[in-house]
């Protein structure tokens, strides 16, 4: 029996059963032992089990949730059913390199304030181009952050390793005892912010998020959703709003608003209503919409509760 700590990966799977199987492809070239790999299958119209048990690829668990419970649903559940002292959540459109779990593990042994730890990510196609190096902190006015060392190449530059504010939701690995702590990912979130919200909570239980320069994964950028679309729209608005009103609080509060409500909104509006795309902007007054409706009280819950929200529908 192993004595290293057992890790758990877990990707979702939607409708990319071929994506996902070449993630756990790049799997096999992994030099730690001991790992498991949960795939859960968010209501892909195919069942993808076929196509991963011809693979043979070792260790994998296959969850059917039979809907699409989003990134944050969809992960949860798997973590509902993993085994492991570390969860590395790993998106399905990334591919790994050999010593990936023994450099993400290494700064947990360090330093126990560690909650969570990030790799180094290059873009896949351009694959000496770096997509995350850590996060800058939260403009607290635009309700927005940048990832360090976006589109640069990689030139050596960001290789020094350290406590970041964000992890990105592409990889990203935690101790069994900090979902215990802090809870684990907001599901009511379904696509984009979830990460900056749980790093947030993180961070408030006690716990560092730490970017480790060694560690690296290839990240097929935006193959689930696309680069634009009404549904990305929709989520990006509803779910940065929801981010504030769950982050931040007092005159904090009130100037993002009004910086949001005032500038930002009315601008993103007016270039969508030139462009002729009223599925943008309609989904821009459902995203407002959700956010009128749906109440955040003082410990950040969500009232009524939404974690079973069905997907928004264009």
């Amino acid at each position: 029996m192993s004595t290293q700590p057992l890790v758990s990966f877990i990707t979702i799977n939607y409708n990319q059963a071929q994506v996902t199987c070449d993630m756990l492809e790049s799997t096999r070239t992994l030099t730690y032992p001991n790992v498991e790999i949960i795939v859960v299958d968010n209501g892909s119209a195919e069942d993808p089990t076929p196509l991963i048990e011809k693979g043979h690829y070792p260790n994998v668990k296959v969850i059917l949730t039979h809907a699409n419970l989003g990134f944050s649903g969809g992960n949860n559940a798997g973590i509902k059913q993993a085994k492991g002292d570390y969860f590395f959540l790993l998106n399905n459109d990334t591919i790994v390199t050999p010593t990936l779990v023994e450099d993400l593990l290494a700064p947990f042994a360090t330093d126990s304030s560690i909650g969570m730890v990030c790799p180094k990510i290059r873009y896949h196609d351009h694959p000496t181009i770096l997509q995350y190096a850590g996060y800058r902190p939260l403009d607290r006015l635009t309700g927005r952050t940048w990832a360090i060392g976006l589109q640069e190449e990689d030139k050596g530059q960001h290789d020094v390793s350290g406590a970041t504010y964000f992890a990105h939701g592409a990889a990203m690995m935690v101790r069994r005892e900090v979902i215990e702590k802090a809870g684990s990912l907001e599901d009511s979130y379904f696509l984009y912010y979830e990460e900056l919200d749980w790093s947030a909570r993180i961070r408030r239980a006690g716990f560092k998020i730490y970017y480790e320069a060694k560690a690296l994964i290839y990240h097929r950028e935006s193959m689930s959703v696309g680069k634009a679309n009404p549904l990305k729209a929709y989520y990006h608005t509803r779910n940065r709003l929801l981010f504030m009103r769950r982050n931040v609080t007092g005159m904090t509060l009130v100037t993002f608003c009004l910086y949001y409500f005032l500038l930002a909104l009315p601008k993103a509006a007016l270039v969508h209503l030139v462009r002729g795309q009223t599925k943008y902007l309609k989904a821009i007054k459902d995203a407002i919409a959700w956010n009128l409706t749906h109440k955040v009280n003082q410990n950040g819950d969500i009232i009524p509760s939404v974690a079973l929200d069905k997907p928004y529908k264009i």
